[in-house]
């Protein structure tokens, strides 16, 4: 059985990260989306707002677990028995530092692939910064996250009555 990882930050998921899951899920028999705990990030969600977002928008896929993690993705790779580390390649403004982490974890576990995956092109531009702001202003995030995590961004960014 072929199972792999996706980590990422999904502060918050968004429908390129869903579309990322889609095509991974067609190649692999199990994918596990995990949560990072970035001590070095300040995150709008906390990890575990993160999570139910994620098991909600990974709903329609029966192969897909949710999980978390701190440390090296190398070392929850392994723990997981993943053989690889799916990762999203939106832009070529993304490769750059997508081949560095690469190479960087091949150096520390030559034994785990990383995959690099495109999203649709309707999703190249879209990121998990860009819909945070746009819900700060209101903006309307309908187009670009699963309905649940439209409704926490709206919990979490309410509109004030004058």
């Amino acid at each position: 059985m072929k199972k792999v990882i996706y980590p990422g930050t999904f502060d918050p998921v968004t429908n390129g990260h869903v579309d990322i899951v889609r095509r991974a899920v067609e190649l692999f028999d199990e994918v596990i989306v995990t949560v990072a705990k970035n001590p070095t990030k300040t995150e709008l969600f906390s990890v575990e707002e993160r999570i139910e977002m994620l098991k909600e928008s990974m709903k329609g896929f029966p192969t897909v677990k949710v999980d978390s993690f701190g440390g090296l993705v190398v070392d929850h790779a392994r723990q997981v028995g993943a053989v690889g580390i799916i990762r999203g390649l939106r832009a070529v403004s993304d490769f750059e530092y997508e081949f560095q982490m690469a190479l960087m974890n091949r150096k520390l576990a030559d034994d785990i692939a990383t995959i690099l995956l495109m999203p649709h092109a309707r999703y190249t531009y879209l990121n998990s910064t860009i819909v945070r702001n746009l819900a700060a202003f209101h903006g309307d995030v309908s187009g670009f996250v699963p309905p649940f995590v439209e409704k926490k961004l709206k919990e979490k960014f309410p509109k004030k009555s004058l």
